[in-house]
C-alpha cells in the first residue's frame, strides 16, 4: 500500500496550500481545478480557451504526472503538437475514493513544493 500522510498532517498542507493558490488567482480552487491548473502547467502553452476533450486531456495529463511521483507512471514523449504522453509503468492499488483523493493532494502538495510554491515546511 502506498504511504499516505494521514488526514491530520495532510489537512494543514492542503489548507496552505489552496490558501496561497486562492491569493494567486483570486478565487478558491478545489481539487479538480488544481489538477486542471497542473495541467496547463504541464502542457506550458499558457492561458487560452480549451475545448471539453482538451480539458480533459489536461486533467488526463496532470494525474499522470502527479501519479509519476510514485512510479506509476513515466513521461513517454511529447507529440508534434506539444503535448505529453504518459505510459503506465505499474499499475495503482485498489483506493477507496477518499484514499484516492489523499493520495492525489499528497502528491499536488509535492508538485507545488519542487515548484518552490510551498515552502518545505508546509
Amino acid at each position: 500500500m502506498i504511504d499516505l500522510l494521514s488526514i491530520e498532517i495532510l489537512k494543514p498542507r492542503w489548507t496552505a496550500l489552496i490558501a496561497k493558490l486562492s491569493e494567486t488567482f483570486g478565487e478558491e480552487l478545489d481539487l479538480q481545478g488544481i489538477i486542471f491548473l497542473i495541467g496547463v502547467q504541464e502542457l506550458g502553452k499558457g492561458k487560452k480557451d480549451f475545448s471539453k476533450d482538451e480539458k480533459q486531456d489536461l486533467m488526463h495529463i496532470a494525474t499522470c504526472k502527479l501519479l509519476s511521483m510514485h512510479g506509476f507512471y513515466e513521461l513517454e514523449k511529447i507529440d508534434s503538437e506539444g503535448w505529453p504522453h504518459y505510459k503506465m509503468i505499474s499499475k495503482p492499488p485498489k483506493m477507496q475514493l477518499k484514499e484516492q483523493d489523499m493520495l492525489l493532494k499528497q502528491c499536488i502538495i509535492e508538485y507545488f513544493k519542487l515548484r518552490g510554491i510551498l515552502d518545505s515546511q508546509s
